[in-house]
């Protein structure tokens, strides 16, 4: 693999909230950033006014962000590129834009879920899908609320790649004065963390939306971390990695911000609308509500006992009721806490 600079283009595939946000990060790194949108109104908009109007309303973004809805166009000359589209759709659209890829770029994934199915982590579908080994292969997560991204208010995140060069390469390109990454080598830990916690934030946000309160959501977050360090460590993850940025760091913000999509969607699910209701009324995706049943399967799958995501399943697919969650999670055997 050829040495790459720590500045050029990068390629931002998804004009999406957190897709947009993070080219804001990327251009404030220094970088030339060309985002790729499904929607040709919304790249011209970008283009025009500087402004994801459907996304993220009122932020301006740099002159060095520009967009296409051309994914050959968007990928030409591209060292880093980034993937910022829904989890369950990365296989279809990585298929289409494989050709257009140079054979040294390092891809970037900003998903966090687990496909269905397959139950294949984001990394995996990219490696099967292009063929690219492990040190051209990075993920990127954290508590990073796109909103507040976009807006430079100070976060941190994690950069994880098995190739700890390719790693700090990405931290330089994407550290910027009000974003400060950290580096690491378990993709497979931050991967899990961040699809994870999306389910523990539906539940979180169901119990929001039940009336209950902080003691409630506390429970429901611990246990949460819990469960997801159980499957994480049992398929080999860095438990540290766990109570992390990519871990506990990402389960804290998007169980606590009403700007979680995934918090949002339970909340809704508590006040009894169904799932489709939920799906109908908003553009935006709420990665848990489809990562829930993969996540419920590759836990099964590893002998893990997994109560959250196998309930919360079971409420996103309307086999239950929010309120019987509830029961059920209090009703389960009793044990030890670091059973």
């Amino acid at each position: 693999m050829s040495p790459i600079s720590t500045t050029g283009k990068v390629a931002v595939l998804g004009a999406g909230s957190w897709g947009t946000a993070f080219s804001v990060v990327l251009a404030d790194g220094g970088n030339e950033v060309t985002m790729w949108g499904r929607r040709e109104e919304v790249c011209a908009t970008i283009n025009d006014e500087h402004e994801n109007v459907e996304y993220l309303p009122g932020v301006q973004l740099p002159p060095t962000v520009t967009a296409t809805h051309d994914a050959e166009k968007a990928l030409a000359g591209a060292d880093v590129v980034v993937l910022a589209v829904p989890s369950q759709s990365l296989r279809v659209n990585l298929t289409e834009w494989a050709p257009y890829l140079s054979d040294d770029a390092v891809m970037v994934s900003l998903m966090k879920g687990v496909e269905l199915g397959t139950l294949k982590r984001m990394s995996e579908v990219i490696a099967e899908v292009t063929g690219a080994g492990p040190e051209r292969i990075a993920v990127i997560s954290g508590p990073n609320l796109a909103k507040e991204i976009a807006r430079r208010e100070p976060a941190a995140s994690v950069v994880a790649c098995e190739d700890e060069d390719v790693a700090r390469m990405l931290q330089a390109r994407c550290h910027s004065p009000a974003f400060r990454p950290y580096t690491s080598v378990d993709v497979l830990g931050c991967e899990l963390g961040g699809a994870y916690k999306n389910v523990v934030g539906l539940a979180v946000g169901m119990a929001v939306g039940l009336g209950f309160g902080d003691n409630t959501t506390a429970s429901v977050i611990t246990r949460g971390l819990a469960e997801t360090a159980r499957l994480a460590m049992r398929l080999g993850a860095n438990p540290l990695t766990l109570m992390g940025l990519a871990g506990l760091g990402d389960l804290v913000a998007t169980c606590s911000s009403p700007l979680s999509r995934n918090r949002t969607f339970g909340e809704k699910l508590g006040q009894g609308m169904t799932s489709e209701d939920i799906y109908a009324s908003t553009r935006q995706v709420a990665e848990g509500a489809k990562s829930c049943a993969s996540l419920r399967a590759l836990a099964e799958q590893a002998g893990v006992d997994a109560p959250i995501a196998q309930h919360v399943d079971d409420v996103v697919a309307g086999r239950l009721t929010a309120a019987d969650l509830m029961d059920a999670l209090l009703a389960r055997d009793t044990k030890a806490e670091t059973d």
